[in-house]
C-alpha cells in the first residue's frame, strides 16, 4: 500500500485557511498532516526530507538546498499584516537600543534586522526570547512578536497606556516594509524538495486554500477562545489583512527581501525564485 504524502504546517490562525481542507474538508485523509506551533519546526522537517511539502517561513527557501516554491499560494500581506509586529514601551523605533526577538520565525527576525539596518540606519542589540511581551519588554526596549501572540495586542499606532499602567506602541512589520519599499510582503509559502516536486504537484494547494476560505466562520470558532478577537475583527484579519494569494507587488517584495537579506549577511546566497 502506497504511503500517503506527508505535509507540515504551523497551527497559527493565519495558516488555518490553507490547511482546513486537509484537516476537515475534501482532502481529509488523503495526506498525513503534521502540525506544530512553531513555523521553524516545519522548516526543520522539510530540511530533513521528512515531509513531501511544508508551509514554511520564506527564508527557508534560501537556507535549505534544492527547494521549489509552490506557486500562487502564500501567507502574506499587501498592506498591513497585524500579526507580525514590533512593540515598544511607547518609544519610536529610532529610540530603541535593545530588541527581544521571538525566534519562532527566521523570516520575521531577518525582516526586523533589515528594517533597522537598511531603513532606520542603526543596529540595536538583539536578544533571543520566548514570545511573552511582558518578559521581553522587561529586558529590552522593543519586542518582536509573531503570529497569534502579536494578534493579542491591540493596534496601538500611538503610545497607549494599558489598564495596568504599562504604555505600549505597536509597529506592523508589513506596514513598515510597505512604507519603505512600496511592496507587499510574503511571510510563508508551501515548498517542496526538488525530488518531491512531482508528489507536491499532485496536491492542489490552491483549491485547498479556496475551500478553507469558504469556511472562515468555522476556522474563527476554533481560535476564538485562544485569541479573543471579536468575530468581525477576526474575519477582517483573515480576509483583508492576510493575503493567501501572491500578487506582483508581493513577489517583487519577496525578491527584494531576499536581496537585502543577502546584502546584510543574513543568508549566504540569494537564489532566484524557482517554482514547482
Amino acid at each position: 500500500m502506497q504511503q500517503a504524502p506527508r505535509i507540515s504546517a504551523s497551527s497559527y490562525s493565519n495558516t488555518a485557511p490553507l490547511i482546513w481542507s486537509f484537516l476537515y474538508g475534501s482532502n481529509r485523509g488523503k495526506y498525513e498532516m503534521i502540525l506544530d506551533n512553531a513555523p521553524a519546526r516545519s522548516a526543520e522537517l522539510l530540511a530533513n526530507k521528512r515531509v513531501d511539502a511544508a508551509l514554511v517561513p520564506v527564508i527557508a527557501y534560501q537556507l535549505i538546498e534544492d527547494l521549489r516554491l509552490i506557486p500562487n499560494v502564500c501567507v502574506g500581506a499587501k498592506e498591513k499584516v497585524k500579526s507580525v509586529c514590533l512593540v515598544t514601551k511607547g518609544e519610536e523605533l529610532e529610540q530603541v537600543r535593545t530588541v527581544s526577538l521571538d525566534i519562532s520565525s527566521k523570516t520575521s527576525v531577518a525582516l526586523t534586522k533589515i528594517i533597522f539596518r537598511e531603513f532606520l540606519g542603526f543596529e540595536p542589540i538583539w536578544k533571543d526570547s520566548k514570545p511573552n511581551v511582558e518578559k521581553m519588554l522587561a529586558e529590552s526596549d522593543c519586542a518582536l512578536l509573531i503570529g497569534d501572540p502579536a494578534l493579542a495586542i491591540a493596534d496601538l499606532s500611538e503610545p497607549s497606556a494599558l489598564a495596568d499602567g504599562i504604555t505600549l506602541r505597536k509597529f506592523d512589520l508589513a506596514e513598515l516594509w510597505k512604507s519603505y519599499t512600496g511592496f507587499g510582503f510574503v511571510f510563508a509559502m508551501w515548498m517542496a524538495n526538488f525530488e518531491k516536486v512531482e508528489t507536491a504537484k499532485e496536491i492542489d494547494f490552491a483549491h485547498a486554500r479556496n475551500e478553507g476560505l469558504q469556511h472562515l466562520d468555522e476556522i474563527i470558532a476554533n481560535y476564538e477562545s485562544e485569541i479573543r478577537l471579536p468575530h468581525q475583527e477576526f474575519h477582517k484579519y483573515l480576509t483583508e489583512n492576510i493575503s493567501f494569494t501572491i500578487n506582483d507587488s508581493m513577489q517583487k517584495g519577496l525578491e527584494l527581501y531576499f536581496s537585502l537579506a543577502y546584502k546584510n549577511g543574513l543568508i549566504e546566497e540569494c537564489k532566484p525564485l524557482n517554482f514547482a
